[in-house]
């Protein structure tokens, strides 16, 4: 194997945002594209997962957003996001770990995308409609 192969990985990544995040969530969405394109990464999917109340306090956050991605990396470079991630002020905590098992139809996960999809254009919408 030569220093220069590039040896691609599959990744799951879970990421929580404060509730705050909720108003906003292309911001969420940008920034997490941003981080993974830092470590050029392919983004497959990327879906607001669930808003919950933590477990316990994070950086003095009771509730937050979580958004799951799926994606694949030059396994190298996995460490560079891991570090954007955590120096992050945007992003609570990040989480990801290597699923060389999924397939092609879960790494795209094209109806839980649709979803979060949907959701952001009605929130964008929401306050446009309420102005009216």
């Amino acid at each position: 194997m030569t220093t220069t192969e590039i040896r691609n990985g599959k990744y799951e990544a879970m990421f929580l945002f404060p509730q705050a995040a909720s108003a906003d969530l292309t911001a969420a969405i940008d920034h997490i594209k941003e981080c993974l394109s830092k470590g050029d990464a392919t983004l497959c999917s990327l879906v607001k997962w669930d808003e919950r109340r933590l477990a316990y306090d994070v950086k003095g956050n009771k509730r937050g957003v979580y958004f799951l991605s799926r994606f694949t990396a030059d396994t190298r470079k996995v460490k560079e996001i891991e570090r954007d991630c955590r120096l992050s002020e945007k992003m609570l905590r990040a989480l990801i770990v290597r699923n060389d098992e999924l397939t092609d139809e879960q790494m795209s996960n094209v109806e839980a995308a649709q979803r979060t999809a949907d959701e952001v254009k009605l929130r964008e919408d929401a306050p446009a409609t309420s102005e009216e």
